[in-house]
């Protein structure tokens, strides 16, 4: 009887520190509320270390094949640069290519693209910190430079970028139809924009059901992110601007890039130095983001989000939208 107490009282114990931890979870969410919230992230998240001590210099997820094969999950990350260079069409340009990495991070994807293509990168992101980082990486040799700037009201003039790139960035802008029109709008006529996002099911076709809400819900709060687009959706969007030649092409990554999740856990697991060295606070900030990490593998490993893949040219004729926007008043 004893015995049974105890266990039972261990029992008692456990359950009552899972819904500590739950409820620290669920009240310590990063919810999205404006540009600043999510540089705020951005920024703690890179003063640490600890995420590019398990991620890397790309802060994005890896490229396992199709089907999927077992990888080393750095080295997973630096594929996935290269197979969206080869989807992209990216490998065909000339050295010299001016290119905008839009959310560029700490700079990864944008230190391949200069250095192993011979691009001539400009990377920005929100984050102030992550831009300090991203110059702190980069050798004077590579032809990357970065700098704070906002996607959703780029600093750039219209038609500057023979390119413009973005990897999981989306996400995080507020409204979608701006972004694509930012994204398209700082491409000269003829050049071509490569995304790879996050994106939720399509719910015109199929509406989110009574355990997809909540998820979906997490997945926003957690990680600052205000709204997932579709990637029918996105493309439609993009189209919608008027400056696309032709159809936006679009695939899906979701089976190639699926294992990241679960390796990125496994990271901790394997390598628990990467926490440890900031003792307590550190351990528990990265235990913090593994149920958000496994909401992510059950969302896109059940359909409910998927790894979108857009390509769009920059149409030769297409007004630039300020241009457009004055013909249409005048008219």
């Amino acid at each position: 009887m004893a015995i049974d107490l105890n266990l039972y009282l261990d029992l008692g114990i456990l359950l009552a520190l899972l819904a500590i931890g739950l409820v620290i979870y669920l009240v310590s969410a990063r919810t999205y509320q404006s540009a600043t919230t999510v540089a705020d992230s951005y920024d703690d998240w890179t003063e640490d270390g600890i995420l590019e001590f398990y991620w890397g210099e790309h802060i994005h997820l890896g490229y396992y094949g199709a089907p999927p094969q077992r990888r080393d999950f750095l080295t997973a990350k630096a594929d996935f640069v290269d197979e969206m260079v080869r989807w992209g069409g990216l490998d065909k340009l000339p050295q010299g290519t001016t290119v905008l990495d839009v959310g560029c991070g700490i700079g990864g994807s944008s230190r391949i693209l200069a250095k192993d293509y011979g691009f001539d990168v400009t990377g920005i992101t929100i984050s102030p910190q992550q831009v300090k980082r991203a110059q702190e990486l980069t050798p004077s040799d590579v032809s990357a430079k970065f700098q704070v700037d906002d996607a959703m009201a780029l600093s750039f003039p219209d038609k500057s970028f023979d390119v413009v790139w973005s990897i999981e960035a989306g996400p995080h802008m507020p409204d979608k139809e701006v972004f694509a029109r930012e994204l398209l709008r700082v491409i000269k006529p003829g050049g071509v924009l490569v995304v790879a996002d996050w994106n939720q099911r399509d719910d015109r076709q199929v509406p989110l059901n009574f355990w997809e809400k909540p998820v979906m819900r997490q997945l926003l709060d957690q990680w600052a992110h205000p709204a997932f687009a579709s990637i029918e959706g996105f493309a439609e969007q993009l189209a919608a601007t008027g400056m696309v030649e032709g159809e936006v092409i679009t695939d899906d990554w979701t089976q190639q890039t699926l294992p990241s999740w679960i390796d990125s856990i496994w990271q901790g697991v394997i390598r628990p130095q990467g926490f440890l060295r900031l003792g307590l606070p550190g351990f528990l900030k990265s235990v913090r983001e593994v149920p958000t990490i496994l909401l992510m593998r059950l969302a896109f490993g059940a359909g409910l989000c998927r790894f979108g893949m857009f390509k769009a040219k920059r149409s030769p004729n297409s007004p630039s939208p300020a241009a457009a926007q004055t013909a249409e008043l005048a008219a």
